[in-house]
């Protein structure tokens, strides 16, 4: 097969154009605002959709239709009336480390903010996969997910009351729960299972984070485990497509 020789890696093969060579006009339009925003450091604006349209020679649908589907990939944002280029997407590993590890490492400023912290008694299912009884006291901890003030995700953590008794009286909401567990109540973690899905957010996560519900989530589900291999916690994040990759380290399996 022939390849571009300064085609990327994790480029679409060929481009994404078929082998014969036909592709919708918005697509053509889409790969020449892709070259234009390379130029752009974060934050720049883009040129009108109007300018764009005369530049391309193409009507404005075609040129929004583009712009949406880099707004949907990331590498551009709204901001007012105009768009702007978004900068590289925040990278998360897949590894029981938190949120704020993973963001600091990237040079950003973590943050979260308080939605509700409730207590009550343990539904069945939930009772399961934490390995509590059902109508055990659990709490739920819900937050807002910041990097440098933006909202970038929704995380609900639920864990029993009996492991961590005070967490509405010591724990300051907008800080690390692991770093929590870990410093003041001294509970090591151990292992975790986490499965990966896309979604779209509901009229409520949209609000909350502040993004269209078209928007496409990515969805984490997470039993953790502490040190002695007893069920700790059960979380529910979910993640901006457009704002987040993840990473991880994979190893050989005899």
């Amino acid at each position: 097969m022939d390849y571009p020789n300064d085609q990327h890696p994790g480029a679409p093969v060929k481009a994404g154009i078929p082998e014969h060579g036909r592709i919708p006009k918005y697509y053509a339009v889409k790969a020449r605002i892709g070259e234009l925003i390379d130029g752009l450091s974060e934050g720049q604006s883009l040129p009108t959709e109007r300018d764009l349209a005369l530049r391309y020679e193409v009507a404005r649908e075609t040129v929004r239709q583009a712009l949406r589907e880099l707004v949907l990939e990331g590498r551009l944002r709204r901001a007012g009336r105009g768009t702007v280029a978004a900068g590289p997407k925040l990278e998360q590993p897949l590894a029981l480390a938190s949120y704020t590890e993973g963001v600091r490492r990237q040079g950003r400023r973590p943050g979260r903010a308080l939605i509700s912290l409730d207590r009550f008694a343990c539904p069945q299912a939930l009772a399961r996969e934490l390995g509590a009884e059902r109508g055990e006291p659990v709490w739920h901890l819900e937050r807002v997910l910041l990097a440098d003030e933006e909202r970038v995700g929704l995380e609900s953590t639920y864990v029993t009351v009996a492991r961590v008794p005070r967490l509405d009286r010591d724990f300051e909401p907008d800080s690390s729960f692991y770093a929590y567990l870990r410093e003041e109540l001294g509970i090591g973690f151990g292992a975790a299972e986490e499965r990966i899905e896309t979604v779209l957010a509901t009229p409520r996560e949209a609000l909350l984070i502040g993004t269209p519900p078209a928007l496409p989530m990515l969805l984490i589900h997470r039993i953790s485990r502490d040190a002695d291999g007893e069920r700790l916690e059960r979380v529910r994040t979910l993640f901006r497509g457009d704002r987040f990759s993840f990473t991880a380290q994979l190893g050989v399996q005899d």
